[in-house]
């Protein structure tokens, strides 16, 4: 039996990427949104038995305080966090919060599946290796962490920066020509050297890439400069 879910997700074409594939497999979506506001009055007034919530900074004060909300007035509604690869301090604020799951944004739709039942079953929903991983960071903390955002952002120039976050945004690329006053073949074209630069195979991959890494929340603020540059 398919489970009632609310997708949020800052990124849109995330949210409605991973609602379409919940919808193919039987579950029922209510609602599949990207507020930069007001994720937990949409939640409220959807009333899901699971609400998939995204976050790319899960380690940043605040964070959570939807999930706490939540929690708060709708305690009979279970909240999966959709975030990066977590340390052991957004793993601890999450559940903190009152979130019954974390689930990283990479998954697979099989294991979002599994969290989802989980969570509606009144279970605690995260992969032990996750929690292998978080206890592994506790006992061994890395010296430098890998910069990863910071990295693929190197390889790309001001332009492809845009043109990424405006993929991210499930811009097509007509939309993309437009907002950037450039042929949708020169377009065409920038996609994929951010494709070819970021390594992977599709606009979809790209976007949950940046999201995973933070590269979009990195990006984002100098996107107007940048834009001015190329």
């Amino acid at each position: 039996m398919g489970v009632r879910v609310v997708v949020v997700d800052d990124h849109r074409l995330l949210a409605e990427a991973l609602a379409s594939a919940l919808k193919l497999r039987g579950h029922r979506v209510l609602a599949a949104a990207a507020p930069a506001a007001g994720a937990a009055e949409l939640v409220i007034s959807r009333a899901p038995e699971v609400c998939l919530l995204g976050t790319a900074t899960p380690a940043e004060p605040g964070a959570f305080e939807p999930v706490a909300r939540i929690r708060r007035e709708r305690p009979q509604i279970a909240v999966v966090v959709l975030g990066p690869v977590p340390s052991p301090r957004g793993i601890a604020a999450a559940f903190a919060a009152g979130a019954c799951g974390y689930v990283r944004q990479d998954e697979r739709i099989e294991g979002v599946e599994r969290a989802l039942a989980k969570a509606r079953a009144g279970e605690a929903a995260i992969a032990p290796q996750l929690l292998q991983g978080a206890f592994a960071e506790l006992l061994n903390p890395a010296v430098q962490p890998d910069d990863e955002a910071g990295r693929l952002l190197r390889l790309l120039t001001p332009r492809e920066v845009e043109v990424l976050v405006r993929v991210a945004e499930g811009e097509d690329t007509r939309l993309i020509a437009a907002g950037m006053a450039i042929a949708p073949s020169t377009a065409r074209t920038h996609v994929q050297r951010v494709l070819m630069k970021l390594g992977v195979g599709s606009r979809l991959e790209a976007a949950a890439l940046a999201a995973r890494t933070g590269l979009l929340d990195r990006a984002l603020p100098g996107q107007s400069s940048a834009a001015a540059q190329g």
